[in-house]
């Protein structure tokens, strides 16, 4: 009987160190970056509900700019955006995003990516949709509607996302969102990972419109660079 209960307790272990290691990451609390706030002219940001409820507040995220290199280090998670950069139509938005030190001031991998079809943005209103590179292979299609959707759940795997060598490694994504007719794309280094019916998120509780701001988001904890983002016809 000592023996089973042994085993059993060491099954136990096994089955719920992972479900405790999520739990921590996921409870992982937003810090505030020492001298925040938005130095690049003409561009905006809002957090996220959550975080407002947290007590967290935009200035503790940092977004600068050095030439035409971006750079954001968050504290709570954050949209970014210019008003004057909008995309109608069919358009492709692009960006490539370098994470110089993969999970260097987080304790698990965090998200960062391009948004598209932000509307009513920093509003209670506001709607936008963006699809996230992870550095260890994994990517998300999520959006505001003005409440969190998610059109791929927590997440999913491809081969397509680069994967940092290691904890404090470097690693880079070329991420673009594109509306071609009633079809939304996500590509990540030149591949397809997603693609989406328009009418699933042009919809209720989603997004008003494909049609808007574009801009860039990244998690709460995370820092690296944006260049070239830019809309294409």
């Amino acid at each position: 009987m000592r023996h089973a209960l042994q085993s059993l307790a060491v099954l136990s272990a096994v089955v719920v160190l992972p479900a405790v290691a999520l739990a921590q990451g996921e409870t992982e609390m937003s810090r505030k970056v020492a001298g925040g706030g938005i130095s690049v002219p003409g561009w905006s940001g809002v957090i996220d509900a959550k975080e407002t409820s947290a007590g967290q507040v935009l200035a503790n995220s940092k977004l600068s700019a050095q030439g035409k290199v971006l750079t954001v280090t968050t504290g709570p998670a954050v949209i970014y955006w210019n008003p004057a950069n909008k995309a109608t139509g069919n358009y492709t938005v692009k960006a490539t995003f370098t994470e110089a030190k993969y999970m260097d001031i987080n304790d698990h991998p965090h998200p960062y990516g391009i948004v598209v079809g932000g509307n009513d943005l920093g509003t209670p209103n506001q709607s936008y949709l963006y699809c996230a590179a992870y550095g260890n292979g994994n990517f998300i299609v999520r959006g505001m509607g003005p409440a969190p959707f998610q059109m791929n759940g927590r997440g999913e795997a491809n081969a397509a996302v680069n994967k940092a060598a290691g904890k404090g490694q470097p690693v880079t994504q070329e991420i673009a969102v594109s509306v071609k007719g009633d079809k939304v794309t996500c590509a990540i280094n030149g591949t397809v990972v997603g693609t989406y019916d328009r009418a699933a998120l042009v919809a209720a509780g989603k997004l008003k419109s494909l049609d808007g701001v574009f801009g860039i988001r990244f998690a709460h904890n995370t820092e690296a660079t944006v260049t070239g983002l830019a809309v294409t016809k």
